[in-house]
């Protein structure tokens, strides 16, 4: 009798969470389809005929953060910063992302402060982190989560601040539906988490202009 091999489950990147199987890309334009008709449209219609192809096709760029890890883009550190160890704030990263409770958007800015210990990250490279993890279906508090273990995990700081500052379209397009509510979420580690000088700090150099 044949062996049975059983494989090692595919894990979203970055997480411990088993990858779901990926369907087909004939099979999500299908999805669409049906969709489209329990809206009450008719999906053979010709200004509808494209939509599940265009559909699929957004939501690959829309939904571009998943098989990606926000700390390959952490990997490459510059040490030669003149013994610079004050805080490094990039803030004003704008984001969208979309709701995992709806699967509609949310969107706002990002504000990232970090201690360097060993060098500096790329400016860039801090808004990529955050393109990452928004492009997957979150909630807002996750995404605050995620961005921070990513710079500590891979930077190893003395500390990290995150404040996201989100409006969300769940609470404006339906529900509720009151425009202009504005979610903030913040994440500390190290010393902002140990020094509430540090919050303040951050905090004050955020809202400074």
């Amino acid at each position: 009798m044949d062996a049975i091999v059983k494989h090692p489950a595919t894990l979203v990147a970055g997480t411990d969470m088993p990858q779901a199987p990926r369907p087909s890309r004939d099979e999500a334009e299908a999805a669409v389809r049906t969709l489209l008709a329990y809206m009450g449209e008719n999906p053979s219609r010709e200004g509808l005929i494209e939509t599940p192809s265009r559909v699929v096709k957004a939501y690959d760029q829309l939904f571009g953060g998943y098989g990606k890890d926000g700390r390959d883009d952490l990997a490459r550190v510059f040490e030669e910063v003149s013994g610079y160890d004050d805080i490094v704030l990039v803030r004003d990263i704008p984001f969208f992302s979309h709701c995992e409770h709806h699967i509609v958007p949310f969107y706002g800015k990002v504000h990232v402060a970090y201690y360097p210990s060993d060098g500096v990250v790329g400016l860039s490279k801090i808004a990529r982190v955050v393109d990452v993890y928004a492009r997957r279906l979150q909630t807002q508090e996750n995404l605050t989560a995620e961005i921070a273990h990513a710079m500590d995990d891979s930077l190893k700081p003395r500390g990290v601040a995150i404040m996201i500052e989100a409006e969300h379209m769940c609470m404006t397009m339906r529900g509720i539906q009151k425009a202009g509510v504005s979610t903030v979420t913040t994440q500390f580690t190290g010393v902002f988490r140990d020094d509430p000088a540090e919050q303040v700090r951050f905090l004050t150099l955020v809202r400074s202009r």
